[in-house]
């Protein structure tokens, strides 16, 4: 694409309605009668308690108040951080680069100012990193927008608006694509990661999307609905929207496995996982992990799903193949977060619990 191309390219907003998400789902598998048997009696544990034979070790370390969510830097091997605190004007907030090895904290920056008179910043909350152009992506809830920044320097690079109730963000490096989820309005919107530019917008009436993940092979990017307790499949270009129903309540975060197959749907009223097949629309398991389950990141190595649970205050581990509960570890008081890199899985504890109400970062390691 040249750079007159770039110049004139006109960024896509569609609007999905309702009816066209109801006539995909017509014959949706419901939930299997294994899902349903792990429902009725889930295996859901207490705190620190480990099934015999497991081997799970958590190290912590306090960081600093208002912790949110992390993700991890290949390129850079850095586990970039978000904290904010309290509501707007916001004034405390942070972008944090954390050492994965000991959680210590290696740089610290501050969003810009917006407001001098009340001292207010661009406060930052979902994260996601782009490898290819070296850049960390943030959400800025408050200020329903996305902003860029290098990865090298911190430095704050854009602001994109328009994004309502911003929530997740995540990067296909492959379409040199960032893909936003915008809650209030029912909306994902895509920028370009080259010219930080808004380049698609799929609205589907009604839905409130939150947590978001994709299929690197297809460039399909999934979101939990948080209003409508589904799945939603959106995909650059195209009209349709696929909804598949999870088995639980209060769909808010998600993952896929690497194949693009399985997506885990982690469902926070409920306190519970779907595992969801993504070829026939159906879930095949149902798990109870813990009260507030609010994010879920599986191990591509070991299969294994780690679950954030905020209101019981555990990261559960899952087999999900088995639907079995292999661990309920101590976390935090208020388990925000979960992320696996390395051969880890890194939760942030939003609890304010620590030193001058600092939160904690968590590294599990171990096995089955």
């Amino acid at each position: 694409m040249t750079a007159g191309q770039k110049n004139t390219f006109a960024r896509t907003r569609r609007t999905c309605a309702l009816a066209l998400a109801a006539a995909v789902l017509t014959g949706a598998a419901a939930v299997s009668p294994a899902a349903a048997a792990d429902r009725a009696a889930p295996e859901a544990g207490a705190a620190a308690q480990q099934r015999p034979g497991a081997a799970f070790a958590v190290t912590s370390a306090e960081v600093t108040r208002g912790l949110y969510q992390s993700a991890y830097s290949a390129r850079n091997d850095v586990l970039w951080a978000t904290a904010s605190v309290g509501r707007p004007p916001v004034t405390q907030s942070r972008l944090l680069k954390l050492d994965p090895d000991t959680l210590e904290v290696e740089a610290s920056f501050t969003p810009p100012v917006l407001d001098p008179a009340t001292g207010a910043v661009e406060a930052v909350y979902g994260v996601a990193v782009d490898d290819e152009h070296d850049t960390v992506w943030t959400t800025n809830t408050r200020n329903n927008s996305v902003a860029v920044h290098s990865q090298r320097t911190g430095r704050h690079l854009a602001t994109l608006e328009d994004v309502a109730h911003a929530r997740e963000v995540v990067v296909d490096e492959r379409r040199d694509l960032a893909w936003a989820s915008s809650y209030e309005d029912g909306s994902v919107v895509a920028f370009d990661t080259r010219t930080l530019k808004e380049v698609d917008r799929i609205t589907l009436e009604g839905s409130g999307p939150m947590g978001l993940d994709l299929d690197a092979r297809t460039g399909t990017v999934y979101a939990a609905d948080l209003k409508g307790d589904r799945v939603l499949a959106f995909s650059r270009g195209s009209d349709e929207v696929r909804a598949i129903p999870v088995a639980g309540e209060g769909a808010i975060g998600i993952d896929l496995t690497r194949n693009g197959r399985t997506a885990y749907v982690a469902e926070q009223t409920s306190g519970t996982v779907s595992v969801v097949d993504l070829r026939t629309g159906g879930v095949t398991r149902s798990v109870a992990t813990g009260a507030g389950a609010l994010s879920v990141s599986d191990d591509g190595r070991t299969g294994l799903l780690y679950v954030a649970n905020r209101d019981s205050g555990t990261t559960t581990v899952v087999d999900p193949r088995k639907g079995t509960v292999l661990a309920d570890l101590a976390t935090g008081a208020r388990p925000n977060h979960v992320t696996v890199a390395r051969g880890a899985a890194y939760v942030l504890d939003k609890s304010a619990s620590g030193a001058d109400s600092a939160d904690s970062a968590h590294r599990i390691t171990g096995r089955r």
